[in-house]
C-alpha cells in the first residue's frame, strides 16, 4: 500500500518537496544525461587513444630516420660515439638499426645495455584491432619495457628498426588520457546543464503541475483547490495536461450533478410523506365524488381517479430516482389513441391554444405498461407544449403518429439549442429552463427501457423536434 495514501495534503506536498533533489525526474535526467555523455566520449577515446599513441611512435621513427641521415654525408657512414649519443638524444630514442636484403647495419648503436622486457611492434602490418588492444596494454605494461619498433626505412629496399623506452609512450598517453577525461567531463556537464534547463522547463515543470493535479484529485476529487489549466501545446504532454483538464472538469461535473441529486433526494424524502398523505386525502374526497349522481362528476371521476394514483405513484418512485434499475414494467395491450389522448388531456391543461393531432387510428393496439406509456407521452407533450408558449410560435401544434413499432412525437417549436441537445438525457444538463431540473425525459427514457423499449431525439431545428419511442413487437 502506498505509504502517501492516508496523508493530507500539506503533509504529502511536503513530503515530495523534502525529497525532490534525489528522486525528482530532473535530478535523474541530469545524471542520466553526464553518464550518456561521459560513455560516448569513452568510446571516442578508444580510437583516439591508438591514433595519438600511433602518432608517437611516427614521430620517434621519423626522428630515428632524420638522425640516420647524418650517416649519409659522414665517411663510411659512421660518426663518434659522442654525435651519435647527441643524435640519440634529440631523437629520444635508444638505437637505430637499418635492414637491407636480410643484412642489418647498426647505424646508431644503443649507449647503454639494454634490459628489459622486449616488445616488437611492426608499424607497416599494425592493424585497427592490433592497435586497440597495444594501446590498452600499454596502460599496464610495465615501466622498463624496450620498444623494437619496425618501419620502412628511407628507400623502399630498406626497413628501419628503432629501440625506444616504453615509460615516455606511457607517461604522455596518461596525460591524454586525464586531458580527454577533464574534457569530457567538462563538456558532459555543459551539455548536461543545458538539456536539463530545457528539459526543466519543457517537459519537468508541465508534468509537476500533472502531477500536483493528479495527487489533488487522489486526495480530494470533489473539491479542486487548483485547476490545471488548458495548455496551447500539441505534443504528448500538452494532449495529457489538456485531457486532464477535461478530465477535471467533466468529474467536477460530475460531483455536481451528485451533489444535485443528494440534494433533491434530502428534499423528496422530507416532502414525500405530507404529499402523500394530502394526496391520500384527496383519493377520499375523489372517492366520494364518484358516488354522485351528476353525470358530469361520473364522467371526470375516474381520469381524477386515476391521476391522483400516478401522482402517487410519481412521488414514491421520485425518491427511488437513481436506483440501479427503474420499476419492472407490466407489458399488456393498449389502445393506443386512447392513451395518447387522455396523455394529452392532461400535458395541455395549462396551455389550450396548444393543438393536438392524433393520427393514430382507433383500432392501433400496441404492448407497453399503460401507466408507463401515459408518463412518456406526458411528458413529451408538455415538454413540446411549454416551449412553443415560450417561444410564440404560430401554428402551436403537436403531432403524434404509429410507424411498425415506434411512436413519433413532433412540434412546430424552435427546436432546441445545441448543448441541450447533447445533454437532453442527462440529468439536470438538458434543460433549457431555468425553473426545470432536466430530470423528465430522463425518467422518460427510462421507463422506455423497462418496457423494452427506447426513446431518441430523432432531429431537432428551427422547424421544430421530432422524438421516437420504440415499443417492443406484439406477440
Amino acid at each position: 500500500m502506498n505509504d502517501t495514501a492516508d496523508l493530507p495534503l500539506p503533509a504529502l506536498t511536503k513530503t515530495r518537496a523534502g525529497a525532490r533533489w534525489f528522486d525528482s525526474l530532473s535530478f535523474r535526467l541530469f545524471g542520466l544525461t553526464i553518464l550518456a555523455i561521459l560513455v560516448v566520449e569513452a568510446f571516442i577515446f578508444v580510437p583516439s587513444a591508438s591514433g595519438f599513441r600511433t602518432s608517437w611512435l611516427t614521430e620517434r621513427v621519423e626522428a630515428a630516420r632524420i638522425a640516420s641521415l647524418a650517416l649519409e654525408a659522414a665517411p663510411d657512414r659512421s660518426v663518434s660515439e659522442e654525435l651519435s649519443a647527441e643524435l640519440l638524444k634529440y631523437a629520444e630514442v635508444w638505437a637505430v638499426t637499418e635492414m637491407e636484403d636480410d643484412m642489418r647495419f647498426q647505424l646508431l648503436p644503443a649507449q647503454m645495455p639494454l634490459d628489459g622486457d622486449m616488445h616488437m611492434l611492426d608499424l607497416r602490418e599494425a592493424t585497427s584491432t592490433n592497435r586497440v588492444a597495444n594501446t590498452f596494454g600499454a596502460f599496464f605494461a610495465p615501466d622498463d619495457r624496450v620498444l623494437v619498433v619496425t618501419a620502412q626505412g628511407v628507400n623502399e629496399d630498406r626497413v628501419i628498426e628503432v629501440l625506444m623506452p616504453h615509460a615516455p609512450m606511457k607517461s604522455a598517453l596518461l596525460a591524454y588520457a586525464r586531458r580527454i577525461a577533464a574534457l569530457s567531463l567538462l563538456i558532459a556537464l555543459a551539455a548536461a546543464t543545458i538539456i536539463y534547463v530545457l528539459l526543466h522547463l519543457l517537459v519537468v515543470r508541465p508534468m509537476q503541475r500533472v502531477t500536483l493535479s493528479v495527487e489533488q484529485f487522489r486526495m480530494d476529487p470533489g473539491s479542486w483547490t487548483r485547476r490545471l489549466p488548458h495548455t496551447k501545446r500539441r505534443d504528448e504532454i500538452g494532449r495529457a495536461q489538456n485531457a486532464l483538464a477535461d478530465m477535471e472538469s467533466a468529474v467536477a461535473e460530475s460531483f455536481r450533478q451528485r451533489s444535485h441529486l443528494a440534494e433533491l433526494g434530502t428534499a423528496v424524502a422530507k416532502i414525500n410523506h405530507d404529499l402523500r398523505n394530502s394526496l391520500a386525502s384527496a383519493q377520499l374526497v375523489s372517492d366520494s365524488l364518484a358516488r354522485s349522481e351528476d353525470v358530469r362528476v361520473q364522467k371526470a371521476a375516474p381520469r381524477l381517479e386515476r391521476a391522483l394514483t400516478r401522482a402517487i405513484t410519481l412521488a414514491t418512485e421520485t425518491l427511488d430516482y437513481g436506483k440501479a434499475t427503474p420499476q419492472p414494467a407490466e407489458l399488456e395491450r393498449v389502445e393506443l389513441q386512447q392513451a395518447l389522448d387522455e396523455a394529452a388531456d392532461e400535458a395541455l391543461a395549462a396551455w389550450p391554444s396548444v393543438e393536438f393531432v392524433n393520427n393514430v387510428h382507433m383500432l392501433e393496439h400496441v404492448m407497453a405498461d399503460p401507466d408507463h406509456l401515459h408518463r412518456i407521452a406526458a411528458n413529451l407533450i408538455r415538454n413540446a407544449a411549454e416551449a412553443m408558449s415560450a417561444a410564440g410560435s404560430n401554428p402551436s401544434r403537436i403531432f403524434v403518429s404509429l410507424e411498425t413499432n415506434e411512436i413519433v412525437f413532433s412540434d412546430t417549436g424552435p427546436g432546441m439549442p445545441e448543448k441541450a441537445a447533447a445533454n437532453l438525457f442527462t440529468p439536470f444538463a438538458g434543460t433549457t429552463r431555468q425553473t426545470g431540473s432536466g430530470l423528465g425525459l430522463v425518467i422518460a427514457r427510462e421507463l422506455a427501457r423497462a418496457m423494452g423499449g427506447e426513446l431518441i431525439l430523432a432531429e431537432t431545428g428551427p422547424t421544430g423536434s421530432v422524438f421516437r419511442l420504440t415499443l417492443p413487437p406484439q406477440e
